[in-house]
């Protein structure tokens, strides 16, 4: 265990950064003061041929990226032991990959961990947040040329859990980045999906979708940094709150340099809200130093119930409480129905059912 020996100050909630989280509630993850334990956040039950699994000492692994985010700058400088799981160059990994959380007893932790994609690699990996834990922790992806991954990641934690943590990607020369972040549980989640570019010709594709309810708060700030030429990004981000004091909070920033010519990037966000006292926060951002692009833009939407649908579904003798759910299930279905493994559309879609069960919907 270990305090920050950097001069960082405690976030006060007054930053830009932090001015939408509930610091009072993070357990101390953000608080230098307070001394946080380290761990293996992973184990690996099955290793696929072509794929391996180790656990490193720091002073082997050089950080992929800079960050000026607190957490994450105490996670980098408590963390002694890093899990690193790597795909071997030109292997096509049929079946996806597991990552399975291993339990901390409740007790704070941060953990960091690296994914390295080989070169013309495809391969779908999935990391699995259930329990009640308390946890900062940073994920560093790299994908060498030409590789193809599938990241999933998934935050069906409990209701008390509090999990702050980056997912950065460097993605390399013709390599293909696809994201999916579901974030359903937790009392407090705070989550980087950030991304950069080491090659042209590369592409990312960030994707989440999220189910606050009574008393949560989700919050997922998106940093594309378009920093070379001729490379794409599509983000797309949907969410729905129901119940009083649902909060979620979405920050979408993308970052075109002037070297960044030939640049292709669209973000959306849409918020559905089902009931009185939630609210959602959405701030798309786009900065452009070129105008010699392909295409740039973004959107964001925050409403309730289209009417015109649910009159529809009841004028054909669907009740009122399963044409709001057909609806909301509608809403999430153009996300969830990509990630491309039966098992686990089906699974998230059920834990959304359960949350709608839950708050009466």
């Amino acid at each position: 265990m270990s305090t920050l020996t950097t001069n960082y100050l405690t976030p006060t909630g007054r930053e830009e950064d932090w001015r939408f989280t509930p610091l009072s509630r993070l357990a101390g993850l953000h608080d230098s003061t307070v001394e946080i334990g380290e761990g293996v956040a992973f184990d690996l039950s099955i290793v696929p041929t072509g794929v391996s699994f180790e656990i490193l000492d720091r002073s082997l692994v050089t950080a992929s990226s800079k960050t000026k985010d607190l957490v994450i700058s105490r996670v980098r400088e408590t963390v002694t032991q890093i899990a690193k799981l790597a795909i071997a160059a030109n292997s096509e990994i049929a079946d996806p990959i597991y990552l399975n959380r291993k339990a901390s007893g409740g007790k704070p932790i941060f953990s960091r961990t690296i994914i390295n994609a080989g070169a013309n690699s495809h391969a779908t990996l999935v990391v699995e947040n259930i329990g009640t834990e308390i946890l900062g922790e940073e994920i560093e992806i790299i994908l060498e040329p030409g590789s193809h991954l599938t990241f999933i990641s998934l935050q069906e934690w409990d209701t008390q859990a509090v999990h702050v943590g980056r997912h950065h990607a460097v993605i390399g020369k013709d390599a293909s980045f696809k994201s999916f972040v579901v974030t359903i549980g937790g009392s407090v989640v705070r989550l980087l999906p950030t991304v950069e570019y080491s090659g042209q010709g590369s592409s990312a594709e960030l994707n989440g979708v999220y189910f606050a309810t009574e008393g949560q708060h989700l919050e997922h700030r998106i940093h594309v940094d378009h920093n070379i030429p001729n490379a794409k990004s599509r983000v797309n981000y949907k969410g729905a709150l129901s119940g009083n004091n649902a909060r979620t909070v979405w920050i979408g920033d993308v970052y075109i340099h002037a070297a960044a010519e030939g640049t292709d990037t669209y973000e959306l966000n849409r918020n559905l809200l089902l009931s009185d006292g939630a609210r959602a926060d959405s701030v798309p951002n786009l900065e452009i130093e070129t105008g010699e692009i392909v295409g740039a833009g973004h959107a964001s939407t925050t409403g309730r119930f289209d009417d015109e649908q649910l009159f529809y579904l009841q004028s054909r003798g669907i009740s009122a409480d399963i044409a709001r759910r057909l609806v909301i299930r509608g809403f999430f279905s153009d996300i969830i129905g990509r990630i491309g493994i039966p098992a686990i559309e089906e699974r998230v879609m059920n834990r959304i059912d359960a949350e709608l069960e839950s708050v009466g919907v």
